[in-house]
């Protein structure tokens, strides 16, 4: 015990300062949203006031819709995504070493960077449509970027771009795990390639799939950096997300109460998430340990 210490100080000591200071100022943002604190933060009880003022508003309203758009988009397109290339992958083609780098690269640059660069490139003025135009085909149009109904889709671009390769390591990874005496006895029954992924190989990835669908959930819920170099919440509100609300309400408009608010509403959507797959993992461990 005495020489295993200095392992369990480097484990605990920073976890519990973590924790204690993730609780801290999570238990600080609730008081706050509870008060009329506009510029600085102060005393007071306002109830739910906070609470109603942002639900009623229009920004949280449009926030709320892309969020749902955005989450559901971005979920589903980068799991497909990521399936894809990893079955791609999987056939243990030439240069997959060099393409699983390529894949994985987009995880290794931030956000703000991600969106800075495919702002430029959907662009009107100076991306795709522009190289497009001078090429010759004047009649082309690709002005997603400044379409308040089609701006959304812009994040929803770079947002896969950005994390398709974090969903195909994992899914990879499952493929590689998969007992090769399941895949040989379905080849001897008859099943073809198709038919032994669709029937055999993927029902077993489907604990891969929830982990998969839970991080990328809790990305779209959070997401501010890449929707804020991308779009900066535009054109106009159009593009609005949670994250961009509360820094709007806090950092621009001073509404430090209002702000706490939505931060706690955020909160709450992340724990919608959370929590059902923290309970799923502990009654798998259970099932595992009884096993």
């Amino acid at each position: 015990m005495v020489r295993r210490l200095p392992e369990y100080l480097m484990i605990w000591v920073p976890l519990l300062l973590s924790a204690a200071h993730l609780i801290s100022f999570s238990i600080w943002t609730i008081w706050i949203s509870f008060t009329p604190s506009t510029l600085i933060p102060v005393s007071g009880w306002v109830g739910l006031r906070n609470y109603n003022a942002v639900l009623a508003s229009r920004n949280w309203q449009i926030a709320f819709d892309n969020l749902l758009l955005f989450g559901i988009a971005f979920v589903l397109l980068s799991l497909i995504t990521g399936l894809a290339l990893a079955i791609l992958l999987d056939q243990r083609i030439r240069g997959e070493n060099v393409l699983r780098t390529i894949f994985l690269y987009p995880l290794a640059v931030s956000f703000v960077v991600t969106g800075t660069v495919w702002s430029w490139l959907l662009n009107p003025g100076i991306g795709i449509e522009k190289l497009i135009h001078d090429l010759g085909w004047s009649s082309f149009h690709f002005d997603w970027l400044v379409n308040r109904d089609m701006a959304i889709w812009t994040i929803v671009i770079a947002a896969i771009w950005q994390s398709s390769g974090f969903a195909m390591a994992l899914f990879l990874a499952g493929l590689r795990s998969v007992d090769t005496d399941i895949i040989r006895a379905a080849q001897i029954d008859g099943a073809g390639p198709i038919r032994t992924y669709v029937r055999v190989i993927l029902p077993t990835l489907w604990p891969i799939t929830i982990t998969v669908v839970v991080v990328q959930l809790q990305f779209a819920i959070s997401a501010f950096d890449l929707v804020r170099a991308l779009t900066n919440g535009g054109p106009g509100i159009a593009t609005q997300l949670p994250a961009l609300v509360v820094y709007d309400l806090m950092f621009q408009r001073s509404q430090l109460g209002r702000g706490a608010a939505a931060a706690v509403l955020m909160l709450l959507i992340l724990l919608a998430v959370l929590l059902p797959y923290a309970a799923w993992r502990y009654v798998q461990r259970r099932q595992a340990t009884h096993a």
